[in-house]
């Protein structure tokens, strides 16, 4: 029952081709938090602060779908991004926004995994001088990639980064998309010359073209990122503490 009330989250009336949305990956990065932190931090425990410029809702006054993606978000992730909460002073465009990245992030088809995609965001983040995305997509990276400087490098110069071919030429085109730079034959050669194809550059376009988006608004809204996000991935897990749990 609570499977079908969420579906409902990604599935405006009108347009039912969103009913094919996949919520179960929608969760997978924030229970991949967990999994590296090994612990889970309710949201009402951090520090309070202004995360963003415009009045964040009180659940309460929230339609119920999107109070339910909320709870089962911070349930399994251990958090609740403060995306989620400055998105929701606009339900049904906090409705396009999640069903969109769903599609973009999420998708199964495709050469680029989910940590290229992280890795495309943070570099054009960077670009757009986003602290949100930067923060919060780097710290997705570390956990996909389980690289924990890479991103780090990126940040700082991605020219300079200990980055494979692939990994230049894919953020090479992001980038250039980004800046809205002539693209040209010659910009897919290089994509192809790497593995990539044209649906490929595509998902790299459509990703870098969703985050420009997303970064404006979090720079309209002051979004501010959560501070779990800034120590996630970086040192493993001590997993005799797990065990040691388990014993007693």
């Amino acid at each position: 029952m609570a499977s079908k009330i969420l579906l409902k989250l990604f599935r405006p009336p009108e347009c039912s081709q969103f009913a094919s949305v996949r919520l179960g990956r929608f969760f997978r990065g924030h229970e991949a938090v967990v999994a590296m932190t090994g612990t889970r931090q309710s949201s009402s425990d951090s520090p309070p602060g202004k995360i963003s410029r415009y009045p964040i809702p009180y659940r309460k006054d929230l339609p119920y779908d999107i109070v339910e993606l909320m709870e089962e978000v911070e349930s399994k992730g251990g958090f609740l991004p403060n995306v989620f909460k400055v998105l929701s002073h606009r339900p049904a465009e906090f409705r396009a926004f999640f069903a969109y990245y769903n599609e973009l992030m999420n998708k199964e088809t495709g050469r680029l995994t989910k940590a290229d995609r992280e890795l495309i965001v943070v570099v054009t983040s960077i670009h757009n001088r986003c602290l949100y995305c930067v923060v919060s997509h780097g710290a997705l990276h570390r956990i996909y990639s389980k690289n924990p400087t890479l991103s780090d490098q990126v940040i700082v110069n991605y020219e300079n980064a200990d980055l494979a071919p692939r990994e230049r030429a894919m953020l090479d085109f992001a980038l250039a998309v980004c800046r809205c730079d002539t693209i040209t034959e010659k910009h897919f050669e290089s994509l192809e010359e790497v593995g990539f194809d044209r649906e490929d550059a595509w998902d790299i376009a459509a990703i870098a073209a969703f985050f420009a988006m997303s970064n404006r608004l979090a720079h309209l809204t002051d979004m501010r990122p959560n501070l779990e996000f800034f120590n996630m991935g970086r040192v493993p897990r001590d997993k005799s503490k797990d065990k040691a749990g388990d014993d007693k």
